[in-house]
């Protein structure tokens, strides 16, 4: 049996399709929200969930919580202020300290995982060592690769990573599997925000745009909601055990004003015995939230843009997560999208049901639902002269597979370095470097060599790439086990910096390519007019040496456009050359 898991940043679920429906699997308690909260004692195993939960008041420092933002980050992106200790070489792996002990995000999360799985085999009583695991959308190959290695930690083969949109949308939609439906999943959970735009006919989920940010959520609000308890209090709260506690006031302070209009704060034992209770209203907790939640705007906006979709042909706007409960984020999310939103589903559990159902479609249970997920960047090499060649366009359908001849552009070459590049400008050195390799070949002149390129990613958004040469055979296949890692805020700067360069960037291209075409004619021209100038006309000659001034000119002034005229008025000029040249070549030595 196939289960499917949210592996959330602040809370977890587990569940499976059995006898028609989802049944989401309850722990001991009887509670089917697990939080994602890891407590390791000096002494014994670690505590999961709810009993390590209470332990970030009483310890700390050795309870690790929203391990998710840390999955395959580098030292320097992660958050600055925990209250375990985060390590690591600079520029290497996130860590996390428990004294003298370094643990990776991902055994972390295996502890989590483990605790779900054993849930999930006492409920059913057999083993389960399959699984389905949702991810944000804009989680990077490196932080995918992240969540499959925690699976394995815990046992478990994940056999399918599903963005969590995806996941939600496929939840709420199997009662309109015949119609033609244009979805937006607005998914705020407690450390991430996605956004999707998909489109469902009969019975095939199609991701049309996807836009997010791996670090905003529910806990950005919580942490705004702490400092302004404090400047309520008039100190700051240092005490670590002082200062979980009143973080865990806060967060039931947040959940209380979703259906109340003002809550007391009661805030024991601060520092040096002294206590508060302070009055926070749903208006004061809304101003305080507001500039992460219009964080959300933009992203919603660039997924409408990306699907050229107008708000108003959305028909279904499905909110997700935790935080979407909050009446303001419901406004706010109305607003844009120009509709009410449907709340028809627990936002807790729709991610979790979408896993379970995607796993029953891998199980053959479910046949009548396809799932068709989205890259969010373009794919490519560098070409000759520092350009991006893209094989797999941005919105590229997964999994897929795609490729390209190359040739050498020197004469003599020996090998060709294949530099595998992520992102929207049409200049390489704008881009991403997610890998480079070096395929071998026989050295020829220049153009005979054939390189054939392919790129391919699976059902997890893992990119493999080939390079053959076509006359040996001889080939490299590489796997990008590693994305460039970076936040998400780069990636949506990536794509702003696309937009607000587009003019430039193609005036770039164009002009580079204009260049390599005019410094490759111009010598050619030079040598034909050697061999057969002289049967030419004075006026011929006259036009030849005019054009290719032109271009030397166009060449020193940089400017795209006339460059590309006068390489297309110099190749109009020189046809008759040509075709002198060929004739030339084409007659016996001793012909006269």
């Amino acid at each position: 049996m196939i289960v499917g898991i949210d592996l959330g940043t602040t809370n977890s679920l587990i569940g499976v399709f059995d006898s028609g429906f989802v049944t989401l699997i309850a722990d001991e308690s009887g509670q089917r929200l697990t939080p994602s909260v890891v407590h390791y004692p000096e002494q014994g195993a670690p505590l999961v969930g709810r009993p390590a939960a209470r332990m970030r008041v009483l310890s700390p420092e050795r309870t690790v919580f929203s391990v998710k933002r840390y999955m395959g980050r580098r030292v320097g992106e992660e958050d600055a202020k925990t209250p375990f200790r985060l390590a690591g070489e600079p520029g290497g792996p996130v860590q996390v300290a428990i004294g003298e002990t370094r643990l990776s995000p991902e055994q972390v999360s295996a502890e989590i995982l483990r605790k779900l799985k054993a849930d999930a085999e006492r409920a059913l009583g057999c083993r389960v060592e399959q699984a389905v695991v949702t991810v944000p959308a804009y989680f990077n190959d490196a932080q995918r690769t992240a969540t499959k290695r925690a699976g394995e930690l815990a046992g478990l083969e994940v056999i399918r990573i599903v963005n969590e949109p995806t996941a939600a949308a496929l939840a709420y939609g199997l009662d309109r599997l015949s119609e033609h439906t244009r979805i937006a999943v607005y998914d705020l959970g407690g450390g991430t925000f996605d956004v999707s735009i998909l489109e469902l006919t009969g019975g095939v989920f199609q991701v049309l745009s996807t836009n997010g940010n791996t670090r905003l959520g529910g806990d950005d609000i919580d942490a705004s909601v702490v400092r302004h308890l404090e400047e309520e209090c008039g100190f700051v709260v240092k005490d670590p055990a002082a200062r979980a506690r009143l973080l865990e006031a806060a967060v039931e302070a947040k959940h209380r004003l979703s259906d109340l209009e003002e809550t007391v704060v009661t805030l024991p034992f601060l520092e040096e015995g002294s206590s508060r209770e302070i009055t926070l209203t749903r208006a004061a907790l809304e101003k305080i939230a507001l500039p992460w939640i219009e964080k959300t705007r933009a992203h919603c906006l660039r997924a409408l843009a990306d699907a050229n979709v107008e708000p108003s042909a959305i028909e279904e706007l499905i909110l997700v997560g935790g935080s979407t409960r909050m009446p303001l984020v419901r406004k706010l999310a109305g607003e844009i999208f120009g509709r009410t939103p449907n709340c028809s589903r627990n936002p807790d559990e729709a991610v979790a049901e979408g896993a379970a159902l995607q796993a029953a479609i891998l199980e053959g249970k479910l046949t009548q639902v396809v799932l068709l997920d989205i890259t969010p960047l373009s794919l490519g090499i560098e070409t000759f002269g520092g350009l991006m060649n893209v094989i797999l366009p941005r919105n590229s359908t997964i999994p897929c597979k795609a490729g390209e001849m190359f040739t050498n552009a020197l004469p003599g070459q020996r090998s060709m370095l294949i530099r595998v590049l992520q992102g929207e400008r049409e200049l390489a050195r704008d881009n991403w470097e997610l890998g480079r390799f070096e395929i071998p070949f026989q050295p020829l002149p220049k153009g005979q060599a054939r390189v054939g390129v392919q790129f391919e990613i699976d059902a997890n958004g893992i990119l493999t790439v080939l390079a053959r040469d076509t006359s040996t055979g001889l080939e490299q296949v590489v796997t990008m086990t590693s994305a460039v890692e970076v936040s998400d805020e780069a990636v949506e700067k990536m794509l702003g910096d696309a937009l607000e360069n587009a003019f430039e960037d193609m005036n770039a291209r164009v002009f580079t390519e204009a260049r390599m075409k005019a410094e490759e004619m111009l010598p050619s021209v030079q040598k034909a007019m050697n061999l057969a100038a002289h049967l030419l006309s004075e006026e011929e000659r006259s036009w030849i040496h005019a054009c290719e001034a032109e271009v030397r000119g166009a060449l020193a002034g940089e400017a795209a456009q006339p460059l590309k005229r006068a390489v297309a008025a110099l190749d109009e000029a020189t046809q008759g050359l040509a075709a002198l040249v060929m004739e030339l070549a084409m007659k016996p030595p001793s012909a006269p």
